[in-house]
């Protein structure tokens, strides 16, 4: 028997289309993955209803005006919008905007932001003593203009009870996803993002940026090549001497060229990358640490506590508690 999960989408002039389109598509590929079953009803509300422009030159048409939303909410969500300035993008506040969602959210069985949409739900004052993530262009204007909030700049999403938030563009998908396994369970999220073509389903620990795209290409493609390598091969002996021949260069140049190349050490690229492969392996399994220190190239729980603690701040059995959300 169908059951009747409401998502009211908040629009508004020059929303981010993806933002909108993004968790409307994830909430219909589930419903047709479970015959009707999931029941989500997906509405567009607006300041006053109609058409509603987006900066990449196609309308949305708006289901309802703000004024016209009553009743109860499954999933209130809100993206967002920027302004651009000389020194960056700045997330727009609409004071119109937040009085709505600031009314509606108790309506609501849960609340959630895409992108920039974070401010928003913070200037409602929703975000209050939680923690919570945004588009990491704008993450230092939420912290600055929200000082009640803890804003986590890293997480692709974040859940804080019954507020989420989630980070930009594409990671709209992640956290619709998490929504779906929070209602359905993980296999029908996974089937839905087989059907998105997507990657993989992302739990909302992971960072904003993978190991290789937190760092520009490289100007020598067999250092990009290299990178591609480490990634895929984190259990791999990956020393400075083993990359070094690999290269077929001395370790000295090996370490200079892969410097001048990435900013960084080979020893910390190599320790970056595990720690992320590590990281998909804590939130998404229930491996043993022992086997996850191992399938990372760690060698020991010990090395992995201590690298994971590094770079995250937290230890892996926290990690894990934490993000942990599959099945």
């Amino acid at each position: 028997m169908s059951t009747n999960r409401r998502v009211v989408i908040a629009v508004f002039p020059d929303v981010d289309l993806l933002d909108v389109t993004g968790p409307a598509e994830v909430f219909a590929l589930a419903n047709r993955e479970t015959g009707g079953a999931a029941g989500y009803r997906v509405q567009l509300a607006g300041p006053e209803g109609g058409p509603v422009r987006t900066p990449a030159g196609v309308r949305l048409l708006c289901d309802l005006a703000f004024a016209d939303v009553d009743g109860v909410l499954d999933t209130l969500l809100v993206p967002g919008a920027v302004d651009l300035h000389p020194d960056g993008p700045v997330a727009r506040v609409d004071p119109e905007v937040v009085a709505w969602v600031k009314g509606t959210a108790p309506l609501a069985r849960r609340i959630a932001s895409v992108c920039v949409g974070a401010h928003v739900l913070a200037a409602a004052g929703l975000l209050d003593g939680r923690t919570a993530t945004t588009h990491w262009s704008t993450a230092a204007q939420l912290a600055a203009d929200h000082p009640a909030v803890t804003v986590d700049p890293d997480p692709i999403f974040v859940r804080c009870g019954q507020v989420w938030t989630g980070a930009g563009i594409s990671a709209c998908m992640d956290l619709a996803l998490a929504l779906v396994a929070e209602d359905l369970g993980e296999e029908v999220a996974l089937a839905v993002a087989r059907q998105l073509v997507m990657y993989l389903k992302r739990q909302g620990g992971q960072s904003q940026f993978s190991v290789p795209l937190s760092r520009p290409p490289a100007t020598r493609r067999d250092i990009d090549e290299l990178r591609s390598y480490i990634a895929e091969h984190v259990d791999a002996d990956l020393s400075t001497a083993a990359l070094a021949a690999r290269m077929c260069l001395s370790e000295r140049h090996f370490a200079r060229v892969f410097r001048q190349e990435t900013g960084t050490t080979p020893g910390a690229y190599v320790e970056a990358a595990r720690v992320e492969a590590a990281r998909r392996l804590l939130e998404g399994t229930d491996q043993p640490l022992d086997q996850v220190a191992g399938a990372c190239g760690f060698g020991s729980v010990e090395t992995l506590h201590r690298a994971l603690r590094k770079q995250t701040g937290t230890t892996p059995a926290a990690y894990r508690r934490r993000f942990r959300t599959a099945g």
